[in-house]
């Protein structure tokens, strides 16, 4: 055996080969490159070229811009509309996230149950956040007319005095302007947290109901810990929604009335294409993507430690 063995060569080890660059591990990132390429092109590129002209005196019109270093946002910050504005941003979007993120997790617990029908109220709650959001607001703005449905049906009820001006009234058009975004977006809502239900076991209930649990602590002890994640994912989604409110705005109030649903948002389409002011639209808009981008990962960040702390 030892004779056999000694007479057998050694398998000549083949030399490394050389990595071609079509390669089967490489071959995935090329078929990305296009798209990465599209969005650095069409998206990146712009908004930075963007936030340059926020140093300018750039019209929008004129061949050439000057640089004005800070001077754009002195005026901007000097603007009491725009003080105006985001104070109604951080309303919107906060009162929003609240509200959408209740109404959700209430329509995901409902219809997270054994019902016949829950498939279409599911479809038909998800069906609001499919539609046109511009095409919704003016919808919502025929409803909201003082002559319009609702106030029809108050009166034919017997209601006259609760007839109002929705969306002409400035104490009562941003609360308009929420409830019409919360019923938009609470399908979304309701579509993260069924998501997130679906992963919880009916064991770990049945578990917690032999140890006496009611249905509400079931939902604070066990329900609601679980869903951890999924509340992550919906609080800075609809965080990001809520403070970038642009499309409502516009159908339902056009910012007023008397500037009283004024947000950055509008403020950089007004300044921008109503005054021709490119400078400072643009100025606003670096603005707004600081404070969208800040509160936004505060808030993903503090959600990750509560996740993880929940999770242990």
């Amino acid at each position: 055996m030892s004779q056999l063995t000694a007479k057998v060569p050694h398998a000549a080890v083949a030399p490394p080969r050389e990595k071609r660059w079509w390669s089967s591990q490489r071959v995935p990132w090329l078929f990305a490159v296009p798209a990465v390429l599209a969005i650095l092109v069409l998206r990146y590129a712009p908004s930075l070229a963007g936030g340059a002209f926020a140093f300018t005196d750039w019209d929008g019109l004129s061949p050439q811009a000057n640089f004005v270093g800070l001077d754009n946002f002195a005026t901007v910050f000097a603007n009491p509309i725009t003080a105006d504005a985001i104070w109604h941003t951080l309303v919107l979007g906060f009162a929003f996230v609240i509200l959408v993120n209740v109404v959700g997790i209430l329509l995901a617990l409902a219809l997270n149950q054994s019902l016949r029908t829950r498939n279409i109220l599911r479809a038909i709650f998800f069906l609001p956040f499919a539609l046109s959001q511009l095409a919704t607001a003016f919808v919502w703005q025929f409803i909201l007319a003082y002559d319009g449905p609702l106030n029809t049906l108050l009166r034919g009820i017997g209601l006259e005095d609760l007839q109002k001006s929705w969306l002409g009234d400035p104490t009562l058009a941003m609360p308009a302007v929420i409830v019409v975004m919360v019923w938009q977006y609470s399908g979304l809502a309701m579509i993260i947290y069924l998501a997130g239900l679906e992963g919880i076991s009916e064991e770990i209930h049945d578990a917690a109901a032999v140890d006496g649990a009611g249905a509400f602590r079931k939902f604070w002890d066990v329900t609601l810990p679980l869903l951890a994640p999924a509340i992550t994912i919906s609080l800075t989604l609809t965080l990001i929604f809520g403070l970038g409110a642009f499309d409502q705005i516009l159908g339902l109030t056009n910012g007023g009335p008397v500037n009283a649903t004024q947000t950055i948002a509008t403020q950089v389409w007004q300044q921008t294409f109503v005054y021709s002011n490119f400078a400072q639209g643009t100025t606003l808009a670096v603005i707004f993507t600081a404070i969208v981008t800040l509160l936004a990962v505060i808030q993903l960040v503090v959600l990750r430690v509560r996740e993880e702390r929940l999770l242990k």
